[in-house]
């Protein structure tokens, strides 16, 4: 009810035209209408419909049976005895033949192979289940992205707006101190050249915004037009991807190798493959069912002499079926489930050590993105401060444009910097959380 309700707002507000997001609201969207999200739950109930289908083997199964046949025409079995002018009549022909029979076996020893490809099956339905938890973890990381990326271009684009801005008022001030006197026709054209260069930037800004906001939609599975919203910053600590400061990278990586989705999916693989091996040497062993029938036909060959009648009989009995020779067909099977299993545990080997390095790499990108936020935030205190100073004596006189427009473009640098140092402490903070073990609901 509630994914159905979320699926209603977001087509409301997709009519609308706009539509409101934090993050959070963002991430529930995109999982809904993310189609790598729909293909691994569609994957997970495909596997989870094999397991069951695996676990049926055990069980009885019952068969129903019926047909009809139309025969060709022969002698009836009759004799002739030489006292008697007439055949003695002892089976007619019965031309319309029905046929109906129930059938019910059941497993009463296969050599543990019934039972280890259910419990191979199983094993497989978790790590599908686990694939899906991991698939989701990376639709979350891509939306993150998404939405970060979006807010960073229109950051970008409102700095560059306000250094235009900036950059008009100066072609004025430098308009009056030319006619004062002041100012040089060149100087003006220096400050009125950078103005220019500012206006093409900022429709660099704005078709990055644009195209920052088409590829946000396409990402949460939203028509390309919408207009978005967002409501979150990256400034204010997302709960579901923040790592206690306290926890060091070794219990984060200890943490990781028991929670992480991908690891729990090739450990399911590998015990998976552990019970195919058993299937597998199951086929040295004999197979035996029990069954039993019952038939109703018209008529029954069990009935003798014939009779063109609905006839019902039973049968109950025990088979056993061994393969004596099969050419090696056995061992090759056995020999080609080992070795899957040994795939399966080299492979979960180095994902634990792919896990080690992936925890450590995203541990030292979070201390290194959150020692470039500290510098950033002076390096524009620093710049807002020396544009400031270089204002003042510009209009005074004591400065000239290009230590003014140097001042400027310090300042540019220094705030766009800022902004993609937060972004970059976001999706880090993000990744380290994918990479212990998922995201939080």
């Amino acid at each position: 009810m509630k994914k159905v309700a979320l699926l209603l707002l977001t087509s409301v507000c997709v009519g609308m035209g706009q539509q409101k997001l934090s993050l959070d609201e963002a991430i529930r969207v995109g999982l809904a209408n993310n189609k790598l999200a729909q293909i691994s739950v569609a994957r997970t109930e495909g596997a989870d419909a094999r397991a069951g289908e695996a676990r049926a083997a055990l069980l009885p199964s019952l068969k129903f049976e019926g047909s009809y046949r139309r025969l060709s025409e022969v002698d009836p079995f009759q004799v002739q005895l030489p006292i008697l002018p007439a055949p003695i009549m002892i089976s007619p022909v019965v031309l319309d033949n029905y046929t109906s029979r129930i059938s019910l076996q059941q497993p009463i020893f296969t050599g543990f192979k019934l039972s280890s490809n259910a419990r191979s099956a199983e094993y497989l339905a978790l790590a599908a289940a686990a694939d899906t938890k991991n698939d989701s973890s990376d639709v979350v990381l891509s939306i993150v992205n998404a939405y970060w990326g979006l807010f960073q271009a229109r950051e970008t684009r409102k700095t560059v707006d306000e250094n235009v801005i900036r950059l008009e008022s100066y072609v004025k001030d430098g308009e009056n101190m030319l006619k004062a006197g002041m100012l040089t026709r060149g100087d003006l054209l220096r400050l009125e050249v950078q103005l220019s260069n500012s206006r093409l930037t900022q429709i660099d800004a704005a078709n990055d915004a644009q195209l920052a906001e088409m590829n946000c939609n396409n990402v949460l599975g939203l028509p390309l037009d919408t207009s978005l919203e967002l409501t979150s910053s990256p400034t204010v600590p997302v709960e579901r991807f923040t790592i206690s400061p306290a926890e060091g990278v070794k219990s984060m990586t200890m943490r990781a190798l028991q929670d992480r989705p991908d690891l729990r999916a090739i450990e399911s693989r590998v015990e998976a493959a552990r019970a195919g091996v058993a299937a597998a040497k199951g086929n040295w062993w004999p197979q035996v069912f029990c069954s039993g029938s019952y038939f109703y036909s018209r008529p029954n060959s069990r009935w003798f002499p014939t009779r063109d009648e609905w006839k019902g009989t039973w049968d109950l009995g025990v088979v056993v079926q061994f393969d004596l020779w099969n050419w090696g067909a056995t061992l090759r099977q056995a020999e080609q489930a080992s070795a899957t299993l040994r795939q399966q545990e080299l492979l979960y080997t180095q994902m634990k050590d792919n896990t080690i390095l992936d925890v450590t790499r995203a541990e030292l990108q979070v201390r290194r993105a959150k020692a470039k936020v500290e510098v950033a935030l002076l390096a524009v205190e620093q710049a807002d401060e020396n544009l400031r100073i270089m204002r003042q004596r510009f209009k005074s006189g004591t400065a000239t444009p290009t230590e003014l427009l140097d001042a400027e473009v310090a300042l540019l640098q220094a705030t766009t910097g800022r902004t993609g140092a937060i972004i970059e402490k976001a999706i880090a903070d993000a990744r380290l959380s994918k990479s212990v073990g998922g995201f939080t609901n």
